[in-house]
């Protein structure tokens, strides 16, 4: 490491460092909210408030987990994990049962840390169970991304189809493009690129619509509560529970990968700290009308590609984000892009998702015959429980058709189960 930690670096310096993390997750963290408030029938406006709560939240998650949590240079983004069960509970219950969902399993996630339980339970998550369940966060969420490629949701009729696949092909496109063959930064920003290239060629296609750039201030403080006063429904908090339990899995990987690369020492008080301060964090994404946190992979990265590990500099990126958070308009701006260009990006963006599971499987799993049973039943039993239809899952009782409307769910239930008894 060219800094370490704890070091600091002059604030000019700070500044160019902490915009590089920034825009390193954001197309990520954003891509989030502009997916569950699509698919869960939001408006333009409201999209926009989500995506201002976002960023908001997630800049103090950051600034939480290098404070108060890990203190390593992690920076927090929206968790993919939580989009199936944000659509899910947002589309049947309403966005006050997501608050709701949000705040309470953001509770339990930091009892979990807090009371070091972490430890304790991490047996259970073998990285047999972690592989399947990961690739079952992306096959679940393939639907939603074909969708978006043909515009679906924005016009059922079918009309736009063909302006759609020249954008969502172009913007696919663009994104595997760069991240391939792209040389030095601009290889690191693969979603941000692709999305800047779909977005304007479907400004002279007529697919933007800028009346809500216009309507939106300037400048204001996003507002608590902004989908009304919680929901605490047991079946939408035991839904986003398994998210939950995705998001601490891939943290406490995180957690590792960062010590080794900065070389700074790893403990069970460092990992309890980080994921009570992410569960923390969670309950106030909640309570802000954002989506949940997690540590975010693309950093440590860029923390390994840069040598500059200053907590100090990711903290810099954390209040840039806070900045960004109350300039409406700029929310207002990744609104208002189109489907399409979300379907370019999603197409690889959640092929991704699955593939990193199965990379963890091929590279800590023996695919002995025990194993490669437990993965087909849980992929089996995770595809289709959710295409049980809603008239059947009625004549369960609601938390139990609650988790079978989540692949993720099922497939991590019964991959943990199986695990544990054929020993």
């Amino acid at each position: 490491m060219k800094v370490r930690i704890d070091e600091k670096v002059e604030p000019s310096k700070a500044l160019v460092f902490g915009l590089q993390h920034v825009l390193a997750m954001f197309g990520a963290t954003v891509t989030v909210p502009l997916v569950v408030g699509s698919a869960v029938g939001l408006s333009g406006q409201e999209i926009a408030t989500m995506i201002q709560a976002v960023l908001l939240a997630m800049g103090i998650a950051t600034l939480l987990q290098t404070t108060i949590g890990s203190r390593y240079p992690i920076v927090q983004g929206s968790s993919f994990a939580f989009i199936p069960g944000l659509i899910s509970i947002g589309s049947s219950l309403g966005m006050a049962a997501t608050e709701g969902a949000l705040i309470i399993g953001g509770l339990i996630e930091a009892l979990v840390g807090g009371l070091g339980i972490v430890g304790k339970v991490k047996r259970l998550f073998t990285p047999l169970v972690t592989g399947v369940t990961i690739m079952l966060i992306g096959f679940s969420l393939a639907d939603v991304a074909v969708k978006y490629f043909f515009n679906f949701y924005a016009d059922p009729s079918g009309a736009s189809i063909p302006k759609a696949v020249v954008i969502g092909l172009v913007t696919f496109g663009t994104t595997v493009y760069v991240a391939l063959k792209a040389k030095g930064a601009l290889r690191a920003m693969p979603v941000i690129v692709g999305a800047v290239v779909g977005y304007l060629l479907s400004i002279p296609l007529g697919l933007v619509d800028f009346s809500l750039v216009h309507e939106l201030p300037v400048v204001s403080v996003p507002r608590p509560l902004p989908w009304g006063t919680p929901i605490f429904d047991i079946s939408a908090i035991i839904t986003l529970l398994f998210a939950f339990m995705v998001s601490i899995i891939e943290s406490v990987g995180d957690y590792h990968a960062i010590s080794a690369i900065t070389e700074a020492p790893i403990t069970n008080e460092n990992i309890n700290r980080g994921i009570m301060s992410e569960g923390i964090a969670c309950s106030i994404a909640g309570i802000l009308g954002a989506c949940g946190t997690t540590s975010y992979s693309e950093n440590i990265g860029l923390v390994a590609l840069t040598k500059v590990a200053s907590r100090y500099v990711v903290q810099v990126g954390a209040l840039i984000l806070i900045a960004l958070s109350l300039v409406p308009k700029f929310s207002g701006i990744l609104a208002s892009i189109p489907a399409p260009v979300l379907g370019g990006l999603t197409l690889a963006l959640y092929g991704m998702i699955s593939v990193t599971g199965l990379r963890l499987i091929k590279e800590r799993v023996e695919l002995n015959d025990r194993n490669t049973l437990i993965i087909a039943a849980a992929l089996i039993a995770g595809l289709g429980a959710p295409q049980l239809p809603p008239e059947f899952l009625a004549h369960f009782p609601r938390i139990v058709a609650s988790i079978l409307e989540s692949g993720m769910a099922v497939g991590a239930i019964v991959a943990i189960l199986l695990d544990q008894l054929l020993r």
